[in-house]
């Protein structure tokens, strides 16, 4: 790296539950740059939440996102010309932007007719620790635990 890195640009909460991490959601399933169309998309999916599971939508989503949220995840390094993967903990700023990755990502390959309601049901079955984001969660846990033995190599 040549030059000083970018620094961060601070977050705009969002208007309806003054949360940065709302905003930071809307990026990622932001399209084409249509920040408002995505967040009518967000909101509509928090009121179907809403309506399925009879709780506030904002706090399903919280715990959606928590579920699945990995501890540890596993790093390619090459070693005398082999390559390992090794299990190393995940910082805290990406451990939050895995996991919004990961809902929107399995929110767009779901089936249904609007992507509020494909996210409505990736928040739902992340809630309740089902869903392909979660699986995704177990999956990398699972990778980082069969590659425990190569823990030492870790930088």
């Amino acid at each position: 790296m040549r030059k000083a890195q970018a620094k961060k640009l601070p977050l705009a909460p969002d208007p309806k539950f003054n949360d940065k991490l709302v905003t930071r959601f809307v990026n990622n399933l932001m399209w084409e740059g249509k920040k408002s169309g995505a967040f009518n998309i967000f909101y509509d999916a928090l009121d179907k939440v809403a309506k399925i599971t009879s709780e506030d939508g904002y706090e399903v989503w919280k715990k959606a996102l928590t579920n699945i949220t990995p501890g540890v995840e596993v790093r390619s390094r090459r070693i005398g010309g082999a390559t390992f993967q090794i299990p190393s903990e995940v910082r805290p700023d990406r451990k939050i932007s895995l996991s919004i990755k990961w809902m929107v990502r399995y929110s767009r390959e779901r089936n249904g007719r609007s992507m509020a309601d494909k996210l409505a049901n990736e928040i739902v079955a992340a809630s309740k620790g089902e869903g392909a984001s979660y699986k995704k969660k177990e999956d990398t846990h699972r990778m980082a635990e069969a590659n425990k033995a190569f823990a030492h190599f870790r930088v």
